[in-house]
């Protein structure tokens, strides 16, 4: 019973960071602030494999639908037990590309939940391969007709994703095409503003007494978008913990990041913050 609880957490995992792959419009999409390109991009700079992440840059809308197709893949077959043995070598597979793409660097180790999967995986993998003395995979005729079923399902997931797109997201991109940012006297002293820029990043918007400021919120670490903090003072990456004092030039105050966020250029013309 505990291993089944193993085995179906894993498999629903799996699915749903597939199915929030497949539902994102900018995951594929050049410009957006979880593009895999640009994820790639920051594994480069961070990874001790950064060398293999160099490569990948250059087909990121391949290696994006192939993680994609292989998370539905691991998770199906996980949870309809379709060569168990296999998906489970997979997940502990991904899960240990994951922790040196992404947290390797976290620190402490624990904030990083990659290596815990990989644990979790392992463990699978072990009470299968222990229970059927050996790394089999059944290539009978039904067993290769269950796999090509997990296939062919984990492709047509992948496909049906984008008849999800959230509304938000599509009203953010048209919004970006717009100069005009808001109305200065709509934004108070002290307050923030998030706005999208041109591309469909997202950026956000400070005003204080002596002017007003932006920067682009996506984390250099991986391209999480940041949030405003107003407690600590400080824009603060959800995915990994970085944090930034937006009121020093964005300067890192947390890693694992090591660049500060990037500038975008604002003015006041007339009545309206607009970007430059």
């Amino acid at each position: 019973m505990p291993v089944r609880v193993i085995r179906f957490w894993l498999g629903f995992t799996w699915l749903f960071a597939a199915w929030n792959k497949a539902s994102d419009p900018g995951f594929l999409t050049s410009g957006s602030p979880t593009f895999i390109g640009s994820q790639l991009a920051g594994y480069a700079d961070q990874s001790p494999i950064g060398f293999v992440f160099e490569r990948l840059i250059d087909y990121p809308t391949q290696v994006g639908t192939f993680v994609m197709i292989s998370e539905f893949s691991i998770g199906l077959a996980t949870i309809f037990w379709v060569v168990p043995s296999m998906a489970a070598f997979g997940g502990f597979s991904m899960s240990i590309g994951l922790w040196l793409a992404s947290s390797f660097r976290v620190d402490p180790y624990f904030l990083a939940s990659d290596t815990a999967y990989a644990v979790l995986w392992l463990s699978y993998l072990l009470h299968i391969t222990n229970n059927r003395k050996g790394f089999a995979m059944s290539l009978e005729r039904r067993g290769v007709m269950r796999v090509g079923i997990i296939g062919t399902l984990a492709i047509a997931f992948a496909g049906v994703g984008k008849f999800f797109t959230p509304q938000s997201s599509q009203d953010s991109a048209s919004a970006a095409t717009k100069k005009k940012i808001v109305k200065l006297a709509a934004l108070k002293v002290g307050a923030t503003k998030n706005f999208t820029l041109a591309n469909g990043a997202p950026a956000i918007l400070f005003r204080t007494k002596t002017g007003v400021f932006a920067y682009s919120a996506i984390c250099t670490h991986q391209g999480c978008t940041v949030s405003y903090t107003p407690a600590s003072k400080s824009l603060k990456c959800p995915c990994h913990g970085s944090e930034f004092d937006p009121f020093k030039s964005a300067n890192v105050i947390a890693g694992p990041a090591t660049v500060k966020l990037p500038s975008v250029k604002v003015a006041v013309e007339g009545a309206w913050v607009v970007l430059v």
